[in-house]
């Protein structure tokens, strides 16, 4: 009996048929379980990074206005939490000054809370900044005043620098001023950035940094 010749190349395309039949039986395992994944995903109520952390409910950046909006009341959480622990009472005004949240704690026998030349006051300032950078995730410039310090010596300092600058221009000779911290040293600054003919720099290393007031 004579048989029919077998077409070339068909027993290799027999025996590569049941490989070609495994992967794509793995493939179409691969993109059901894809597919089943991303249904879970879209149905789950908490968000999952890629590490398998639940992500934060809103991870969406916030700047600008709204970013010191929620510095404000991130440092008044905190504050709030610090005046229970304290036992001390004292009502907490937030608002936006140019482009730095601000926090004052008003209330009466707070002058621990301020301490020496306000060293308390300039170190849970530093707290609560921190507190505020550990949500955010941005350095904080927020500004925090305990009953009133700040606003008064503000008003000191601004006449300090008038004064300053007053005798440096009519002497024609630079005057240096006693040490400060950052925040006096700014308000000095821009009492003299506003008088014609002197001009102001700081000098030295912290803690022991000055301002200098020269003519023009």
């Amino acid at each position: 009996m004579t048989h029919p010749e077998t077409p070339p190349g068909s027993a290799a395309l027999d025996t590569a048929t049941p490989e070609a039949t495994e992967a794509d039986t793995e493939a179409d395992t691969g993109t059901a379980s894809e597919e089943a994944t991303a249904a879970a995903a879209e149905r789950s109520p908490d968000p999952i990074d890629r590490d398998g952390v639940p992500a934060p409910e809103d991870s969406t950046p916030v700047s600008g206005a709204r970013l010191l909006e929620r510095e404000g009341d991130l440092a008044a959480d905190y504050l709030e939490t610090l005046l229970d622990i304290t036992d001390l009472d004292g009502d907490l005004d937030m608002d936006i000054e140019g482009d730095r949240a601000t926090v004052d704690i008003v209330g009466e026998g707070l002058t621990a809370l301020v301490g020496s030349e306000g060293e308390t006051l300039d170190a849970l300032q530093e707290l609560t900044r921190l507190a505020v950078h550990r949500e955010t995730g941005v350095r904080s410039r927020l500004m925090l005043d305990i009953g009133g310090f700040r606003a008064r010596r503000r008003s000191e300092l601004r006449q300090v620098g008038g004064d300053v600058a007053g005798a440096v221009r009519e002497t024609g000779t630079a005057k240096a001023l006693q040490p400060m911290t950052p925040f006096e040293r700014k308000v000095v600054h821009d009492a003299i950035a506003e008088i014609g003919g002197v001009r102001s720099e700081s000098e030295g290393e912290e803690p022991n940094r000055f301002v200098v007031v020269h003519p023009t």
